[in-house]
This record gives structure tokens, C-alpha cells and sequence, in this order.
């Protein structure tokens, strides 16, 4: 009886230990076109359902700008990994996360420290900051 009393007890305490739950941002998903750009310049930004991305400028048949992005799960927490902008890859770690946006921060990193992504109604807006300026994005998805 002892030993029912202790496999109870025991499968009552492991089954209402909560399982964190990574969720990553699925709303990303898609081409992005930027609006606003200057008049011979386009950017773009492309999410595969891999969380991969791209994002990149073009002017003319140049490309002036390219980064490779990643989201990242590292020790139970969530990264947006950019790649080819500095020698090494940048990971700027999950700080903030809702259902339809995300903020991430580096604040060892030069510009930006603070990368912010959210989707408003069908745009995806983003903001790179450090203390000193920002940069505003708002981008309408590609047909």
C-alpha cells in the first residue's frame, strides 16, 4: 500500500511540472517588400517556413546590402542569429514575445543593440535601435 501511496504521489508531482514551451514566430513567414524605400533603391525581406531568412537591398542590379538571418533555439531560449554583417555571426537573445511580434537584443553589439519585428494588420514593421537612433521598416508582403 506504501509503495501505491509513493507511485501516486510521485506521478502526481512530475505530471503537474509545466514543460516551457518555445514558440517561435510563424507569422514572419513569407517575402516582404519594404515601402518607403528611396526612389531607385528596393528592399527586401524573405522567411522560409524553416525560420530562415534574407534580407537584403538592391539598386539597380546591385546588391548594396545582405544579411542572412536565423531564429534560433539555444538553451531553451530563442535567438535571432545574423550572419554577414560582421566576421562572425551576431545573436541578439528573445527579450520580449507576443503572438505577433518579437523583441531581441544585443547590447554588445555596435548597431543595432535592439531589433524589434511585429506584424500590423498585413504589414511586418521593424525598428533597429541603439541609444542613439533608429531605424523604422514596414514592409507589405510580396504577391
Amino acid at each position: 500500500m506504501r509503495f501505491l501511496i509513493l507511485f501516486f504521489t510521485c506521478t502526481l508531482l512530475f505530471s503537474c511540472q509545466q514543460e516551457k514551451k518555445i514558440t517561435k514566430p510563424t507569422w514572419l513567414f513569407g517575402k516582404w517588400e519594404r515601402i518607403h524605400n528611396e526612389a531607385d533603391k528596393r528592399t527586401y525581406e524573405f522567411w522560409k517556413s524553416d525560420f530562415s531568412g534574407i534580407g537584403f537591398s538592391i539598386q539597380k542590379n546591385d546588391t548594396l546590402f545582405k544579411e542572412v538571418l536565423r531564429i534560433i533555439t539555444k538553451n531553451d531560449s530563442l535567438f535571432l542569429q545574423v550572419t554577414g554583417v560582421n566576421e562572425n555571426p551576431t545573436l541578439f537573445a528573445f527579450t520580449q514575445q507576443t503572438d505577433t511580434s518579437f523583441t531581441a537584443e544585443n547590447k554588445q553589439n555596435e548597431f543595432p543593440t535592439s531589433i524589434h519585428y511585429w506584424k500590423e494588420n498585413s504589414q511586418l514593421k521593424a525598428t533597429v535601435a541603439n541609444d542613439k537612433f533608429s531605424i523604422d521598416f514596414v514592409f507589405d508582403k510580396m504577391k
